[in-house]
């Protein structure tokens, strides 16, 4: 298949993602659509950010690409896509298929509309939504969770927490910035997970690269290169972060076939 725009995935590319795209249900009607136009219209989205009744003719029609946007998102195929890319990149650099090791942040983004979970961030003077993720050392996406943003960053990564050592048992520091300090938070993350919650402070006065909190930042600078997450323009928030999944998995696969 030629290219068509700079979203659209190689064919090297799409031989990673064919085989973890479910089959169509039994005793439904036949699949029509082609998978792999569907998942590049869903990057082209992400990329430039266009609106759904904006997406160009030659991809399907948009009611069928945002039916399994809809259902990827909220069925786990993307966290089933990201586990195995993510395995494999880790595996590719040198590390374990599993991480020992995650850091954790926040980012408040504005909302464009109504929608579930919508608060206000004091702190950021932001109303809108928080996204929260873990990463491995190597910048990769282990788990998000879009919140309120108006739910402090301690009581935010609680909800990250429970979502992060469902999947990855094998966990046993976490690294985070000063907003989540407290030596309450600090003991109950050990009670409950076994888990070192070790808190790193930038240096006042002294701007310096703070060990392992720029490998998260460094995430949410690629997110921000996907134009659909320059704001939370979506109305529920699994499907927010659907979107922050898929461009960790385009970021994945091209990292894994670049070109």
């Amino acid at each position: 298949m030629q290219k068509r725009y700079r979203t659209d995935l190689t064919e090297a590319q799409w031989k990673h993602i064919e085989p973890l795209i479910p089959p169509a249900k039994e005793g439904g009607r036949p699949r029509t659509s082609d998978m792999r136009e569907v998942v590049n219209s869903c990057l082209y989205i992400a990329r430039t950010g266009c609106q759904w009744d904006l997406l160009p003719r030659e991809f399907p029609p948009r009611s069928t690409v945002f039916e399994y946007f809809s259902t990827w998102s909220k069925d786990g195929t993307f966290d089933q896509i990201l586990g195995v890319l993510r395995e494999k990149v880790r595996l590719e650099s040198g590390r374990k298929a599993l991480p020992s090791a995650a850091i954790i942040d926040s980012q408040s983004v504005k909302t464009t509309g109504a929608g579930h979970e919508i608060g206000f961030d004091g702190g950021k003077q932001i109303k809108g939504r928080k996204r929260h993720i873990a990463v491995d050392v190597l910048g990769l996406l282990l788990a998000v969770i879009v919140h309120s943003a108006g739910i402090q960053d301690r009581a935010g990564a609680k909800l990250l927490l429970a979502r992060l050592t469902l999947f990855f048992t094998g966990i046993k520091i976490i690294w985070a910035d000063g907003g989540y300090s407290g030596k309450a938070f600090q003991c109950w993350v050990k009670e409950a997970f076994n888990i070192t919650w070790q808190v790193i402070k930038r240096p006042r006065k002294v701007f310096r690269i703070v060990k392992f909190r720029w490998v998260v930042e460094r995430t949410f600078g690629w997110m921000n290169s996907q134009r659909r997450l320059s704001k939370d323009y979506e109305y529920l928030p699994r499907h927010s972060e659907g979107w922050i999944k898929l461009a960790a998995i385009n970021t994945m696969t091209r990292r894994l076939s670049p070109g």
